[in-house]
């Protein structure tokens, strides 16, 4: 039955980064991975962007955990914004749940230790519908994992970042014979890494990475700045080695790198020698032909950090003659056009750059013969590339199809899709739909930009803004004071003095055909004055300003203070009426005399057994008192 078994799509295809897949087993539902990506210039002010938060508000219930792969952003972004509002199991490796709580710990003041479980490559999880257990994968981060979901119509496998590398340290090697054992239970389907699909030729292997590192290390005869990724452990690690061999110290720069360092070195992941690793304040008294510098940016990205130090703009170092730039990362294909901005930069400063990725075909993806290796060695029913973009998908089924899998058991997918099982015709099916839109990250707001904010933004990037600010007094339907213009981002104001008196001109005009021919309504009004200026703009310079008019009116204070008079007389003649509740409480004579006194009501007839409370004596009457105030 298709309610048995659905394979959810929730983020991560025909994109890179922003990892998040689940599996559903009758009512748990089993999440793998819930990652970030970084924004590309299209979404401006964005922070990060995360898979959509409305598929916990609906199946927030019914999650049965969260099973991480490795400790990238990738993988483990998402967590602080979802375990905000929902406290859901979390499940890791040892190294990948630290870094896990550093990203939790950095966005929630609180944290509940409670909903982290360390596991490793042995641990079964057993549940009501399913169990889940883990296989170890070669990363460039150690401890990273792979998740298989075993249940009664087969095995759910998701090879999360993977490659294969025969000459990797231990804590970063495949496990092959693990994989053995999976596909002898019948692997129904697979999810598989598709990043570096197109990869015609085989990853260099880690031993050569660091070889190599080393020699460009003993070459340099100054001072070297490394760019990396913080959470590029092994990377990390061979930087280290190379500065030991070569005699050099290394300065950590960055928050994140020595909050990621410092936790590996505590879980025996990282080896450095003592002393080796120096303080800011120490940096003078090291010889430049000693110093290492590991920058690695904010949020783990260091190019814009090598610009401001080219730029003589960051806080700590700038680049000079001598410097040797190592740019240790394999930049994608969206980043390229940077490097090539950087490394000029760097030039104009008078260092000089080495790229490891010109150098050296390195990647932590696996390439187009390690995922064919992957599908020979787990023999999935059904394949279900995932972590790429849509050309690497097709790279993915064009792979598995050399391999001998039939085309239809290929399910190229987007973000929202949803396959489930039937059993009957021995298939997967594409099912309604899941949430899978972007939520977007802007400074401590989740999801309150959208499309229009974006939009609106684009706006202001390509044509600017126009403001027009004007005083008008609706009842003498008159303007009281001249238009102010002025703008930001649309023309150079000093130069454009004569488009600004049209414009105002325009204003004038767009007001006074509001006051002679129409009721007065504030949002016409405004919107009048709009239009004609968008129009006017955009004859004169053919360009599209975001315009805001503001328009305010003189004796609008004034009229609220006749109008409070007004009801403050009102109310006097009423109290004239009905005597104030302020008046003392007449007992004894001077009650019956006050009731005699009082006239009876005009029809002559009254409440019985009611009687007025009198007025205090102050010589005025009472209404007369209330109407002065």
């Amino acid at each position: 039955m298709s309610d048995q078994l659905k394979i959810m799509i929730l983020s991560g295809v025909r994109e890179q980064g922003k990892d998040m897949f689940a599996v559903q087993v009758k009512d748990e539902i089993f999440v793998l991975d819930a990652g970030l990506k970084y924004p590309d210039s299209s979404l401006f002010g964005i922070d990060v962007v995360i898979p959509d938060m409305e598929f916990f508000k609906q199946y927030g219930d019914q999650v049965a955990g969260i099973f991480l792969t490795h400790g990238h952003a990738d993988s483990i972004g998402a967590l602080p914004y979802i375990l905000r509002n929902w406290d859901i199991p979390v499940f890791g490796s040892k190294l990948t749940i630290e870094l896990a709580k550093i990203d939790v710990q950095r966005e929630n003041k609180r944290r509940n230790n409670d909903l982290f479980n360390v596991i490793d490559a042995d641990t079964e999880i057993d549940f009501r519908n399913a169990s889940v257990s883990f296989f170890h994968t070669t990363h460039s981060v150690p401890d990273s994992l792979g998740v298989v979901v075993h249940t009664p119509m087969g095995e759910v496998v998701y090879t999360g970042d993977f490659k294969f590398d025969p000459s990797a340290r231990p804590d970063y090697r495949t496990d092959m014979g693990r994989l053995a054992e999976i596909q002898e239970g019948g692997v129904l389907a697979l999810l598989s890494d598709s990043s570096n699909a197109e990869a015609n030729f085989p990853n260099a292997s880690e031993n050569e990475v660091g070889t190599y590192i080393t020699n460009v290390f003993r070459n340099a005869s100054g001072r070297i700045i490394v760019a990396a990724k913080a959470s590029n452990l092994n990377r990390v690690q061979q930087v280290i080695s190379a500065a030991a061999a070569t005699g050099r110290r290394v300065l950590l720069t960055g928050r994140d790198v020595a909050k990621i360092v410092h936790t590996a070195m505590k879980l025996g992941y990282l080896e450095v020698p003592d002393g080796l690793l120096m303080k800011v304040k120490e940096l003078k008294d090291v010889p430049e032909e000693k110093t290492v510098i590991l920058e690695t940016g904010r949020m783990g990205e260091p190019l814009h950090s090598l610009q401001k130090m080219a730029n003589n703009r960051h806080r700590m170092i700038k680049i000079h003659s001598g410097d040797l730039v190592f740019i240790a990362t394999t930049p994608s294909h969206a980043v390229e056009t940077t490097v090539a901005v950087t490394s000029d930069m760097v030039y104009r400063a008078g260092g000089t750059v080495i790229e490891l990725g010109r150098n050296m075909h390195t990647s932590g993806h696996a390439t187009g013969r390690d995922i064919q290796t992957m599908i020979d060695l787990l023999k999935p029913k059904f394949l279900i590339p995932v972590i790429g973009d849509y050309r690497l998908l097709e790279k993915v089924k064009d792979l598995a199809e050399e391999t001998g899998m039939p085309a239809d058991n290929v399910f190229i997918t987007q973000n929202g899709d949803c396959l489930a099982y039937d059993e009957k015709r021995d298939r997967l099916v594409r099912d309604a739909a899941v949430p899978g839109e972007d939520t977007m990250i802007d400074g401590s707001g989740v999801g309150d930009v959208g499309n229009i904010v974006l939009r609106d933004r684009e706006v202001l990037s390509d044509d600017g803004i126009f403001i027009a600010v004007v005083t008008i007094d609706r009842k003498k339907k008159k303007i009281i004071a001249e238009p102010q213009v002025t703008s930001r981002g649309f023309v150079y104001i000093k130069a454009n003095h004569k488009l600004m008196e049209d414009s105002i001109q325009v204003i004038k005009d767009a007001i006074q055909a509001n006051f002679e021919h129409k009721k007065f309504d504030w949002s016409e009004l405004k919107q009048d004055i709009r239009n004609n200026l968008e129009k006017f703009l955009y004859k004169q310079t053919n360009r599209h300003p975001v315009v805001l008019p503001v328009v305010m009116e003189v004796n609008q204070n004034r009229h609220r203070a006749m109008q409070k008079r007004t009801e403050d007389q009102k109310k006097g003649e009423e109290a004239g009426k009905t005597p104030s509740k302020k008046g003392t409480k007449k007992t004894g004579k001077a009650a019956k005399k006050h009731a005699q006194n009082k006239k009876a009501p005009k029809n002559g007839k009254g409440k019985p057994g009611q009687k007025p409370r009198s007025a205090k004596k102050t010589g005025k009457p009472q209404g007369q008192k209330a109407g002065k105030e």
